[in-house]
C-alpha cells in the first residue's frame, strides 16, 4: 500500500566519493558477519559450503580492509555512518542468520543476491566517481564480486553434485525469485489478507451478494494499484539486481489484485449464503497457496507458513464479520 511516512533515505546518485567508500565499508562488514554466521551453522550438516563460506567471510574482510586504507589515504580515520538503510534503492538483507532452521537452499538463495547486489553496487559507484585510485580499487572488487556469484553453485555441488545440481536452482531461477516471486508473494499476500475485513463486513453488514462484489471488485482493483506502483517505485533494481521496476510492480499489482478478487467473486452467486460459503472455501484455498509459494520459493517450513498465514488471516476475517454485524 501506499505509504504517507517520507522517505528520508539518500538516493544513491547523491552521494559523494567520502560517503560511498564509508558506505562500502560497512557493506563489507556487515556481509562478512553473515558469511561468518552460515559457517557457524552450516559446519555440521554442511562442512564443505561452511569452508566456502569461510573463505568468503575472509575476503569480504579483505575488501574491508583495502577500501578502508584507501578511505584513510584520501579522507582521514573518520568514517561516515552511512549504512544500507539510509540510501534508497538497497534491499534489506533478510535475517536468515537468526532463523532456528537454517536450510541450505535458503542460503544459497540469499548468497546469490548478496553477491549479485554487491557486483552492481561497485560497478555503480565506479561511475559515479572521478579519483581515478577510487574508481580502479571499486572496479576490481566488482570484478572479484563477480567471481563469487557461481559460490551458490558450488554450494549445489557441496549438496547434490553435478547431476543434481542441473536439476536445482540456477542464475536465471534466482533472478525469477527477485523479479516475480517475491514481489508477487507480497501481493497474494496483502491482496488475500487485507482485502477481507471490507469484503466480509460488507457482506454482514448488508447480506446483499451485488453490493458486496462492487466493495471486493473496488478493494482488490484499488489494492493492486497501490500495491504495484508501491513496488516499482521502492526500488529501481540497479543496485540490487531485482530487475525491472516495470515488471516487479505489475507483478505486485497483478497478484494484489487476484488475491482480492480470488473471494469477492462468489458473490457474483445471487443466493447468499452459498456464496458466502464459496468465499470461504476460496480464502481457504488462497491461505494455502500462499503458504505453498513461501515454502516452495522462500524456503519458510511448510507448517510455520500455515501458523503465520492461517492466524494473521483469522483475525482479519474475524474482523470483517465482528464490523459487519456491529
Amino acid at each position: 500500500m501506499f505509504s504517507l511516512r517520507p522517505d528520508n533515505r539518500r538516493p544513491f546518485t547523491s552521494l559523494s566519493e567520502r560517503e560511498i567508500l564509508s558506505l562500502a565499508v560497512a557493506a563489507e562488514e556487515e556481509d562478512g558477519r553473515i558469511y561468518s554466521e552460515f559457517a557457524t551453522r552450516l559446519a555440521e550438516t554442511f562442512p564443505g559450503s561452511a569452508a566456502l563460506f569461510e573463505g568468503m567471510a575472509a575476503e569480504e574482510d579483505e575488501h574491508r580492509r583495502r577500501l578502508l586504507d584507501l578511505y584513510v589515504e584520501r579522507f582521514g580515520t573518520h568514517l561516515v555512518p552511512i549504512r544500507r538503510e539510509h540510501v534508497r534503492g538497497f534491499m534489506a538483507r533478510k535475517p536468515l542468520w537468526l532463523m532456528k532452521s537454517l536450510t541450505i537452499e535458503a542460503v544459497r538463495q540469499q548468497v546469490w543476491e548478496m553477491e549479485e547486489g554487491a557486483y552492481r553496487f561497485y560497478m555503480e559507484a565506479a561511475k559515479q566517481v572521478t579519483d581515478a585510485g577510487i574508481r580502479k580499487l571499486l572496479g576490481d572488487l566488482a570484478a572479484q564480486e563477480r567471481q563469487h556469484a557461481d559460490a551458490a553453485d558450488r554450494i549445489d555441488a557441496d549438496m547434490l553434485g553435478a547431476a543434481g545440481r542441473n536439476l536445482e536452482k540456477d542464475a536465471s531461477h534466482r533472478q525469477f525469485v527477485l523479479t516475480y516471486v517475491q514481489p508477487g508473494l507480497a501481493g497474494l499476500m496483502d491482496g488475500s489478507v487485507s482485502t477481507l475485513a471490507p469484503v466480509f463486513a460488507a457482506a454482514f453488514a448488508t447480506g446483499d451478494t451485488h453490493q458486496t462484489f462492487l466493495v471486493g471488485l473496488a478493494a482488490a482493483i484499488g489494492a493492486g494499484i497501490s500495491m504495484g506502483f508501491t513496488e516499482a517505485a521502492s526500488d529501481d533494481g540497479k543496485l540490487t539486481g531485482r530487475g525491472s521496476p516495470i515488471k516487479r510492480g505489475l507483478a505486485a499489482g497483478i497478484m494484489t489484485a487476484v488475491g482480492g478478487l480470488g473471494h469477492a467473486l462468489p458473490y457474483l452467486i445471487a443466493d447468499f449464503t452459498v456464496a458466502t460459503t464459496v468465499a470461504i472455501i476460496v480464502v481457504l484455498v488462497e491461505l494455502w497457496a500462499i503458504a505453498f509459494i513461501q515454502n516452495r520459493y522462500m524456503q519458510t517450513p511448510f507448517w510455520r507458513a500455515v501458523l503465520q498465514v492461517v492466524l494473521g488471516g483469522s483475525l482479519v476475517f474475524a474482523a470483517g464479520i465482528l464490523i459487519g454485524n456491529a
